[in-house]
């Protein structure tokens, strides 16, 4: 019988187990249909639980808040003191019970057992495992702990484990030294199921907006995004401006009196000096009004996005509170998601945690599975990525999510100065990219020369191959094309034109594929499917449409969908003629004799290549009608009104343009693009270079 639950606990408060919750769940949500979330026993502080409602609304569980715990920690220490035990398990019973008979999988998270009464005698996470029949994953709290100390305590915890009669899945030791990692790898058993994580110290930073709502500030400046800052330091500014300006560090919380004008203004040039580190954001302390004249001087500011919150706290107070604040996860806090997602995946060895599991498969493939799926494949090919576009926020927003999440190595294209200035100025951390300046690249002569080399005999001079070479697109391109990179994703800035035409030119297309063509993965509430040519080939001819249809089905093969492939018209077989249902014909069999493997029907209407029902009546006999999952349109117009059709009235998720037909990945970006449709597109450029 496959495991259906898993209860994550730790001994001690503040060991992390939310990490290994988070990354858990985004496991489990991508492999299994439905994954709900119950927590057995919460605080009772006049608050939603902070987990309960990080998880519901970042994995978008479609639970309320009620029914996602059991009874509060009161309530349950309450009921031990009158001697009501069994009572006490079986309400948590019961609750989980309903969670279970909606879900697939239910995660469950106790509270550390640090936090109950000594008196009680046992431990409760350990008792709930044994009375919930679930396999059970202890989370230790390493922070400050020596090597013999961290064995000696997993080796007490599997001992309890076992004494209890719960089922051990896995122990994780979090916050772990550095140093430490590898010598106590060496020390275990190599099958053991025993992991370590190491410290990420800016997970335990606190945010702006941790400040504001435990504060109660009202925001004066600054976008919502901004408040998502981490905090390293605060620092209580109370001399002269040019002693505070010696002593302010990155990252820091500036806190400082609403009057202190000469403080402000030396905090915001700090910002946008290079010669200073950057601050993270201010809070005004006094409940007095910011001076009319500072207020005009930062509105007037184009772009200033250091957050200025304002309290009625005064320096003291407001100081003193922030120090009690406590570091969280929220569904906000993007950059801590990222982080504590790549160090799941970095620590914990998911296929054997997924063939422990034994999870059923299912004939479903949802948007965050086929998400999961695509970081997966990118982080097990490591490959680089050149983004030209290093200008555009959101370029550099989805660049530290992909460094933070390692779903590729980024090369970002621009003035290395101005891209670290302007990474500073919106708090982003891309330290781990590599900059380079076509500008100024010792590159620069020789790309120009192989430029030039390649297109002499179309009339290019070298000195247009020069100039063509500072554009970062050409550039870019050709570090691809030299093997410096593997792939490269454009267009949140330029035209697609810009984009294909330097790849057309030097990367050039596949041995028997003459044009380049695009698809979308449209992902469906269950399944993905792959539409074709939606975005480049205005009115292929019937070769085009087969070297079209021949190139979406390798590129869905390449990301583990079985191509059966719909050519599309008004018409299903014979029932239909003219010009454009001659054409399909044509480039239905042409596709055939390019590939005589390849399951492809044409031509056949929408919902005969869609519904089985429709099938039967149109096209009893074929293998595709009914089933395809790859469908090629006739034309651009067609197809580019389709899939706006289907993502706008469906609400399906429309990942592209896909470029396909190079010799190498070159992708496309939409100018309206999200950081999101970066992040994937990326994942798919690493992906098609491990195909080459």
């Amino acid at each position: 019988m496959p495991i259906t639950t898993l209860y994550i606990s730790s001994n001690q408060s503040n060991s992390g187990s939310i990490l290994i919750t988070m990354g858990l769940m985004q496991l489990l949500k991508s492999k299994i249909g439905k994954v709900g979330f119950f927590r057995p026993i919460i605080d009772d502080q006049g608050e939603k639980n902070s987990d309960i409602r990080f998880m519901l609304e970042y994995f978008a569980i479609k639970q309320e808040y009620e029914e996602s715990y059991g009874i509060t920690k009161d309530e349950f220490e309450s009921l031990m003191v009158e001697g009501k035990h069994n009572e006490s398990i079986g309400m948590i019973i019961r609750k989980l019970d309903r969670i279970k008979e909606k879900n697939n999988f239910v995660l469950i998270e106790g509270m550390a057992k640090s936090v109950f009464s000594q008196s009680l005698g046992f431990n409760i996470n350990l008792e709930l495992a044994k009375n919930l029949d679930t396999d059970y994953i202890c989370i230790i709290n390493a922070k400050n702990k020596t090597q013999n100390e961290i064995l000696n305590e997993i080796k007490i915890e599997s001992e309890a484990i076992k004494h209890q009669g719960v089922r051990e899945f896995m122990i994780v030791a979090n916050r772990v030294s550095s140093k430490d990692i590898l010598p106590l790898k060496s020390k275990i058993m190599p099958q053991s199921a025993i992991y370590f994580a190491p410290e990420v110290d800016e997970l335990n930073y606190i945010t702006i907006r941790e400040v504001k709502e435990h504060l109660n500030c009202t925001v004066l400046f600054g976008e919502e995004k901004e408040l998502n800052r981490i905090v390293s330091t605060k620092l209580v500014a109370a001399m002269r401006s040019d002693h505070y300006l010696q002593r302010v560090s990155e990252k820091a919380l500036i806190i400082v009196p609403s009057d202190r004008c000469d403080i402000i203004t030396a905090t915001v040039l700090a910002l946008y000096s290079k010669k200073f580190p950057n601050a993270s954001g201010i809070v005004l302390t006094g409940n007095l009004p910011l001076s009319e004249s500072i207020r005009t001087l930062l509105l007037g500011l184009d772009s200033l996005t250091l957050p200025i919150l304002t309290t009625s706290l005064d320096t003291y107070q407001a100081a003193t509170q922030i120090d009690t604040i406590k570091a969280k996860i929220a569904s906000t806090s993007e950059r801590k998601i990222a982080l504590g997602m790549g160090l799941f995946f970095d620590t914990i060895d998911t296929n054997r945690l997924l063939s422990k599991l034994d999870t059923p498969t299912e004939s479903i493939m949802t948007p965050a599975m086929f998400e999961y799926t695509l970081f997966e494949k990118a982080r097990r090919n490591q490959k680089t990525i050149v983004l030209p576009e290093s200008a555009d926020e959101r370029i550099l927003r989805a660049a530290e999510i992909i460094l933070h999440r390692r779903i590729a190595n980024i090369i970002l294209l621009g003035n290395e100065q101005e891209i670290v200035h302007h990474c500073g100025i919106l708090g982003l951390d891309i330290s781990k990219a590599t900059i380079i300046d076509p500008a100024i690249s010792p590159l620069l002569d020789t790309f120009s020369n192989i430029f030039y080399h390649m297109r002499q005999n179309k009339g290019l001079h070298l000195s247009a191959a020069q100039d063509a070479m500072v554009h970062p697109n050409y550039f870019g391109t050709m570090l691809v094309h030299q093997g410096l990179a593997d792939g490269m994703v454009s267009g949140a800035v330029h035209t697609t034109a810009d984009t294909i035409r330097p790849a057309l030119q030097i990367i050039k297309t596949k041995p028997g594929i003459s044009i380049v063509s695009s698809i979308f993965f449209m992902c469906l509430d269950t399944k993905v499917l792959v539409y074709g040519d939606c975005a480049v080939n205005q009115n292929p001819d019937e070769n085009e449409l087969a070297q079209i249809a021949v190139s979406s089905a390798q590129t869905a093969k390449a990301f583990g969908i079985d191509p059966r492939v719909a050519m599309l018209s008004y018409s299903t077989g014979e029932s239909g003629s003219g010009e454009d249902v001659e054409k399909v014909k044509m480039a239905t069999r042409i596709a055939k004799q390019m590939q005589s493997s390849l399951l492809i029907e044409g031509p056949i209407q929408y919902d005969a290549a869609i519904d089985c029902d429709v099938a039967c009546i149109k096209l009893p006999e074929s293998e595709v009608a009914g089933h395809a999952n790859v469908f090629i349109f006739p034309d651009l117009n067609t197809g580019n009104n389709t899939y706006k059709a289907v993502q706008r009235s469906s609400g399906a998720i429309a990942i592209g343009p896909i470029l396909q037909g190079l010799n190498k990945p070159i992708n496309d970006l939409s100018r309206g693009c999200t950081v999101a449709d970066i992040l994937n597109t990326v994942a798919i450029t690493a992906i098609q270079a491990g195909q080459e």
